[in-house]
């Protein structure tokens, strides 16, 4: 009996032994594209970027006795110039400045259009002590009904009483203020004009832990040894046995912890028949 119970803690001590001294294997990016902390410039799929964020932070738990999880993520930006287009429509209106333009484009093979003022004729009359607030329509016209200050009542046509409207013509190619911006007129036809002008955009690419992201058409994995430092690999089948590995480990060591245990229990057990009285 005692040679057993000394058989199974030889084996329990082998175990402890092997499970206290293994070193267990960690993620480590070879020669990684990308080895920054957080305000760095980096180039990534032939662009260049910003490490805008690195930060860490604590998930799960609750105060219901659950272990909390380090999550760190991070955040890639970079800015581009992008060239925007509108078309404006033949007979449509827009706003330009503080005022209200009717497109016009005359003609099947035009080369430029004309902005026509819209009159605010509603303003215009209120702003007339003399003049009716709504015009009068007659079989001959519409007219504005103007009373002088001896009292008398006169219809004056709406082509003589309102101002001319303002016009302005652009041709392709020449740039007119719109929308707080420059804007060139890049192409007109009978339909209308196109205008096109360059905004600057935000690229942002975000990332947690090992997460594989795609930039430029090439996937990169990132990792972080610490909650100031990126770093990032196109190299994925480096990575992915890496992980093997570390998954082969853990399970060789969970391997090791089970013979610990039942090698003492069953060295406990043997220990105790030894105390247990015979019966003959």
């Amino acid at each position: 009996m005692a040679v057993f119970v000394a058989l199974f803690l030889a084996v329990a001590g082998v175990a402890g032994a092997l499970t206290a001294t293994a070193d267990s294997p960690e993620i480590a990016l070879e020669n990684p594209e990308v080895d920054a902390s957080q305000g760095d410039s980096v180039e990534v799929g032939g662009e260049s970027y910003v490490v805008a964020d690195i930060s860490e932070t604590e998930e799960g738990g609750g105060g219901h006795g659950g272990a909390a999880t380090t999550v760190i993520t991070g955040t890639l930006e970079r800015e581009f110039t992008a060239e925007t287009s509108e078309t404006w429509a033949n007979g449509s209106t827009v706003t330009v400045g503080d005022r209200e333009w009717r497109v016009e484009v005359t003609g099947e093979n035009a080369t430029e259009f004309t902005l026509v003022e819209v009159l605010d004729r509603q303003a215009i009359l209120g702003a007339d002590d003399a003049a009716e607030n709504e015009t009068v329509t007659l079989d001959d016209g519409e007219y504005v009904a103007v009373t002088d200050d001896s009292g008398e009542r006169t219809l004056v046509p709406v082509d003589e009483y309102f101002p001319a409207p303002e016009q302005r013509s652009y041709e392709v190619g020449e740039t007119l203020e719109y929308d707080g911006q420059t804007v060139t007129v890049d192409g007109v036809t009978a339909d209308g004009a196109v205008l096109v002008w360059e905004t600057i955009e935000t690229e942002t690419v975000e990332f947690s832990q090992h997460s594989v992201v795609t930039i430029g058409g090439t996937d990169y994995v990132a990792h972080f040894p610490d909650a100031s430092t990126l770093r990032m690999s196109s190299d994925i089948e480096a990575y992915e046995a890496q992980v093997s590995e570390i998954d082969q480990f853990n399970q060789y060591n969970s391997g090791l912890s089970r013979v610990l245990v039942l090698s003492v229990l069953s060295s406990i057990m043997l220990a105790g028949l030894a105390f247990i009285p015979s019966r003959y």
